[in-house]
């Protein structure tokens, strides 16, 4: 499913209060810094092996939030997992975690927001539940919710707004 990216703060224009926003504050690292899509989970802790396997998958044009529990201490996503993300149509990576090979992911047709980046690398252990609600920023994303992205923020769109399609 293809969704066309409309800017958070328009979203916020029309939707109000209606709309859900996500208070973490976020940094860009890829290419595509305005993405939208279905929502895809995983919930892991310094532990990628989930997420690498189901971004090795067809996309389809999901954006994959992961909850990485905010750590810092190891990279959620590299070049070779987010390059796999690229060429499998995903639409976009959220990831409450760090990212490592910044300047390789600047360059890739993906839309990847992390909080910060480190070399040091995950487990791959796979560890951690796929399409479960996750709590981030305040907001919890569901698998099938509709991500909006860009460089002001996270909107997830109304329930009402989705089903009137």
């Amino acid at each position: 499913m293809t969704v066309t990216p409309v800017p958070t703060a328009d979203l916020v224009d029309r939707y109000g209060t209606a709309l859900r926003v996500c208070d973490r504050q976020f940094r860009q690292f890829g290419a595509d810094r305005s993405f939208a899509g279905p929502v895809r989970t995983v919930a892991c802790h310094e532990d990628n092996g989930l997420l690498r396997d189901l971004l090795r998958t067809p996309g389809e044009g999901h954006v994959l939030v992961v909850d990485g529990g905010g750590s810092l201490r190891t990279a959620l996503v590299g070049d070779l997992i987010a390059g796999a993300a690229q060429d499998n149509g995903w639409a976009g990576l959220v990831i409450d975690g760090a990212v490592r090979d910044s300047a390789a992911l600047a360059g890739l047709r993906l839309g990847i927001m992390a909080l910060g980046t480190v070399p040091r690398k995950s487990a791959k252990d796979a560890a951690g539940a796929v399409d479960v609600p996750v709590t981030i920023g305040g907001l919890t994303f569901r698998p099938g919710d509709v991500l909006h992205a860009d460089d002001d923020g996270i909107v997830l769109l109304p329930e009402s707004a989705v089903t009137d399609r």
